[in-house]
């Protein structure tokens, strides 16, 4: 396959809602439906597509995305729902993990391609291959807790949603909100260390999986 024809065939692939996702899950799982696997896989196929950016202008790229879905279909098949993690989170450590394990063998069958320069820059395939930003397993773990975060801020209450907005969203002083609630300073330490507790309580099933 071509990646012209693999970007049009993406381009139809349906995302699911979570209660769908959920629901396929729990087919595979209790029932070894073969066609909620499919479509999980074929759900979660444009991961694999954004783990496979950053070696995008390789020759090999189809030959990286096909690793990259080995290792997505190893984390289906491998995954437990019950555990609270989202699938993402998981799946990308396999999907990433592949396609290094194949550019490594690649590499070493065939060092002298690896080194040859590319582009304007001068840079070879080898240098391109280090990434020093995030990973993208560690920036969808921290677009999920993100998320996650948000979620949980969202259900406290009033005060206490604006005591920590104030202090760690706006960078804002106890005193100032203090001013803003018409409260006193030690009642906003109080909001705040209410707050943290609950939001550490919304997230304690997340964290302890992640």
């Amino acid at each position: 396959m071509q990646m012209e024809e693999y970007l049009r065939e993406l381009s139809h692939v349906k995302l699911l809602e979570p209660e769908e996702e959920q629901g396929l899950w729990l087919r595979y799982r209790q029932q070894k439906d073969e066609e909620a696997r499919r479509l999980i896989i074929e759900s979660y196929q444009p991961l694999v597509f954004r783990t496979a950016l950053p070696y995008r202008t390789m020759e090999n790229i189809m030959d990286v995305i096909q690793e990259g879905t080995v290792g997505l279909i190893e984390a289906v098949e491998g995954f437990d729902p019950s555990r609270g993690v989202a699938f993402s989170l998981y799946a990308v450590h396999r999907i990433r993990g592949r396609m290094l394990d194949f550019l490594g063998k690649e590499h070493a069958a065939d060092t002298p391609c690896m080194d040859a320069q590319y582009g304007e820059m001068g840079l070879t395939w080898k240098e391109c291959l280090v990434d020093e930003g995030p990973s993208v397993q560690e920036q969808a773990e921290m677009d999920e807790l993100a998320g996650r975060l948000r979620q949980a801020m969202e259900r406290l209450p009033g005060k206490e949603r604006a005591v920590l907005e104030d202090i760690y969203l706006k960078s804002g002083k106890v005193t100032d909100a203090a001013d803003r609630l018409q409260v006193s300073a030690a009642h906003v330490y109080r909001l705040q260390k209410t707050g943290i507790r609950r939001i550490r309580g919304m997230l304690s099933k997340f964290i302890r999986y992640w």
